[in-house]
């Protein structure tokens, strides 16, 4: 039985690096990647006929050929094998149709076609919209290294104008991965969207994302189903559950915690208010803590790095893995959690003032008289913990 080849991903093969000599690396059914000295990236169909291993035939640049094009094309050359005839001339011919990507249009073309397939509809959707309605009209005849940081600019300012200053910097960001692709598609070496600062475009106050119930559980159920390390999956539905802030979560020690108490106590010192935080820990969450307290690495810190230090993960460590995750949920960041928390719980009624000292945002008097609140801020954390709880659950069942 043949040995089976592991497929490949775009992520794989942007890292791949040159050698001192050519080499290639197999995406299986025929489909193989060669990679020069030079760089270049270079797609072949491999294929034997009549019992004999022929000449490698080429299927195209990997800068203008996506995985998924790459694959059907290998699949088509199969298809022509098994019935005994070569595909080499057919090859030829669809190298000969191959579209040169030299302008900004047919890049976003590339783009789409190649790095959005696994996107969500909606995700595919805004991004199509960004690029024709303001990028492409704009400068989309542009070639791909003659665009500057002016034009990127200039977009946004007039979709400021329009009284859109989200969609502006929405835009702006389209641009950037746009060019991020390019450039490790080498059909590009840097990237005019990526010195306009988010600032110049939208202030932070203007981030208002928050996740809608069906969000909250395909994100959910998505760290759930992952490959990621447990301990990060439990570390992000902590962040979810307590609502603190992600440095808060990830620099906590054990002697922190009360857990038959229910009770965190984050001092001052790690607060960016400056004072003592009580988070009362809903049922949910001391489950969890109970799990990580049992597997400890770690005298210390509840999220320890793996590295054999005893000291927390790094800040990038939980972005990272969300980002590895490749989430249908657009417009993300892991802050979002907090407003997500805020605006649901106000939508249920919940008080104000004990969502507001739950977010430790409560100004320092008004927090003193609440203090003795003890039984009001817990039924706040258990009623968000129990709704989250809910939106986890598979679809379709009740």
């Amino acid at each position: 039985m043949p040995k089976r080849v592991p497929p490949l991903t775009e992520t794989q093969i942007r890292a791949m690096e040159p050698r001192a000599t050519r080499y290639c690396v197999a995406d299986g059914n025929g489909l193989i990647l060669e990679v020069m000295p030079t760089g270049n990236k270079v797609w072949r169909f491999r294929y034997t006929l009549e019992g004999k291993r022929q000449p490698l035939t080429t299927i195209g640049d990997y800068k203008r050929i996506s995985l998924r094009v790459a694959r059907e094309r290998a699949r088509k050359y199969a298809e022509m094998v098994t019935t005994g005839v070569s595909p080499a001339a057919t090859a030829r011919r669809d190298r000969g149709a191959e579209k040169r990507v030299d302008l900004l249009r047919d890049a976003a073309e590339l783009y789409m076609t190649a790095a959005m397939t696994s996107k969500s509809d909606e995700y595919q959707r805004t991004t199509r919209r960004a690029l024709d309605k303001d990028v492409l009209r704009a400068i989309g005849n542009k070639p791909i290294g003659a665009v500057t940081s002016d034009d990127i600019l200039a977009i946004c300012e007039r979709i400021k104008s329009r009284g859109s200053p989200k969609m502006a910097l929405h835009t702006r960001n389209v641009a950037k991965r746009l060019y991020e692709f390019l450039i490790a598609r080498q059909l590009a070496s840097h990237n005019p969207a990526a010195v306009v600062p988010a600032r110049f475009i939208a202030t932070p106050d203007s981030r208002t994302r928050v996740l809608t119930a069906e969000e909250l559980g395909t994100t959910l159920r998505a760290i759930d189903a992952s490959r990621i390390r447990r301990p990060l999956k439990l570390a992000l539905h902590l962040l979810v559950l307590t609502m603190v802030r992600k440095s808060e979560l990830i620099e906590a020690t054990w002697t922190e915690f009360d857990l038959k108490a229910a009770l965190w106590k984050i001092p001052a010192a790690r607060m960016k208010n400056g004072r003592e935080h009580e988070v009362y820990l809903p049922r949910q969450a001391v489950a969890m803590l109970r799990e990580l307290r049992e597997t400890k690495s770690s005298r210390t810190f509840v999220f320890p790095t793996v590295r054999g230090e005893d000291r927390p993960i790094a800040k990038s460590t939980l972005n990272q893995a969300v980002k590895a995750l490749g989430l249908e949920v657009e417009h993300f960041v892991l802050h979002d959690f907090r407003r997500t928390a805020q605006a649901h719980l106000q939508t249920m009624g919940q008080p104000a003032d004990a969502i507001e000292m739950a977010l430790a945002r409560m100004p320092k008097e008004s927090a003193t008289e609440m203090a003795d609140l003890s039984a009001v801020q817990r039924s706040v954390l258990q009623h968000w913990a129990d709704f989250v709880e809910a939106q986890i659950a598979p679809v379709g069942v009740d």
